[in-house]
């Protein structure tokens, strides 16, 4: 196969990282004497070499500029490189061109350790055979490029945001990719050489490999008693994961879709007391199957993150321990629903019965489910714990008990592992 090679810049085209620039360029202004950078200004500092923004966003000499710039990575290496995130379909685009046998560099004017640092941070270094970065304040885009292009390529490719990026790769004779996500504008791309214009990170790669398909994306649950925390602890994994550039949609059982959420009302309804217990789980596992075919693998599909509140544990849990249908037989009744579509990894929030029922009564009206007897969730608890003991490879099993940030520190650093791990 001809060799095609990829070279992407990394802010504003990998990563969006406006905050820790920004924060740093402040830094340097005051730690210079110069007045505090404007909005605008700021922005403009997204793409360029640092030396040509002091000097030519905030009137700087060139001695004052390379003092400035110094000060600048002073901060910026300590923290600001960690300011920053990945920008959505980044991973699945970058995982896409490796499956197609692209190979890929990086070319930016940042310094080669906090390059190499921040790759490492997010995961993205496996993706990576060259990297180009600034020595000697030497920043020129078309300078990067040729310092790292092979020999004889069949094809290269420049990709970026900035009218920099497109003019380095015009001088080499690469193809240019202008992204319009980052911090550049379509009319500045085009008018310094973009070839094409990629309006997400996807674009990207169906530019530069037609055809490709997008990877397949994860299904993760969380489970755990009423009141063990797990609305907070979403919301928190979300942030982490979408950090680092998964896509993550949310969903929940029972519901999930319009069907599932009018059989949760009936599950949940206190008018339906005399529900029995078998009702109650083919109810459950009638939800789940509509959710499977209608959300959860068609989010797989699309490369997504799907992160579900509750799923089929929470029916062997509930209905098996709790109403004492046995693991097995909730499992069986299951079968059909869910079609061995299982989630890659379970997050459990370990929270004992009595506190999880006294958080929960003090947040709001009790359904259904929360108005049994103490010795139901005795048994739901335990019914968990039977399912962590039978597969524990599936589960991630956190203290509920303890403070928010070090449970969700905790979870994240579990879940990101597994999820850069499968995409290897």
């Amino acid at each position: 196969m001809s060799e095609k090679w990829v070279f992407f810049d990394l802010d504003g085209t990998l990563t969006q990282s406006e905050e820790g620039i920004w924060n740093c360029a402040k830094y340097a202004a005051e730690r210079m004497g110069f007045p505090t950078p404007d909005a605008g200004t700021l922005r403009k500092f997204i793409g360029p070499p640092l030396v040509w923004s002091f000097q030519e966003l905030m009137g700087m000499t060139e001695a004052q500029a390379y003092e400035a710039q110094e000060i600048y990575r002073e901060r910026y290496i300590v923290k600001g490189k960690y300011e920053n995130k990945v920008y959505p379909g980044v991973r699945a685009m970058m995982r896409a061109l490796r499956s197609r046998g692209v190979h890929m560099g990086i070319v930016t004017g940042k310094p080669e350790q906090a390059t190499r640092d921040i790759l490492e941070y997010f995961g993205l270094m496996k993706f990576v055979e060259r990297i180009s970065c600034t020595k000697d304040s030497r920043a020129e885009k078309e300078h990067l490029i040729r310092a790292v292009m092979p020999d004889a390529p069949a094809e290269i490719w420049m990709v970026g945001d900035r009218k920099f990026d497109m003019e380095g790769g015009v001088r080499v004779g690469a193809h240019t990719v202008g992204v319009t996500y980052g911090y550049g504008s379509p009319e500045e791309l085009r008018a310094s050489g973009a070839e094409f214009l990629a309006e997400d990170a996807w674009r990207v790669a169906e530019i530069i490999c037609p055809g490709v398909e997008k990877p397949r994306g994860a299904f993760l649950s969380m489970e755990g008693l009423d009141g063990s925390g797990k609305s907070t602890q979403m919301e928190k994994l979300t942030e982490t994961l979408e950090k680092f550039g998964f896509e993550v949609v949310h969903s929940r059982e029972p519901g999930g879709t319009p069907i599932g959420e009018k059989i949760r009302e009936i599950l949940l309804s206190r008018e339906n007391m005399e529900m029995t217990e078998v009702t109650e789980a083919l109810l459950y596992a009638a939800g789940r199957a509509q959710h499977v075919r209608e959300k959860i693998r068609p989010a797989i599909a699309a490369g997504q993150v799907l992160l579900c509140d509750r799923f089929l544990d929470s029916s062997v849990a509930y209905q098996g321990g709790g109403r004492q249908l046995g693991v097995d037989q909730v499992l069986a009744i299951n079968a059909p629903a869910v079609e061995e579509t299982l989630p890659l990894l379970t997050v459990y929030l370990d929270l004992d019965h009595r506190t999880s029922l006294k958080r929960r009564s003090e947040a709001s009206q009790l359904d259904r489910m929360e108005v049994e007897k103490e010795e139901f969730h005795a048994r739901v608890e335990e019914g968990y714990h039977e399912l962590i003991r039978r597969n524990p490879e599936r589960y991630v099993v956190v203290d509920a008990r303890g403070d928010r940030e070090v449970i969700a520190e905790q979870i994240g650093k579990a879940v990101l592992g597994k999820l850069l791990e499968e995409e290897e």
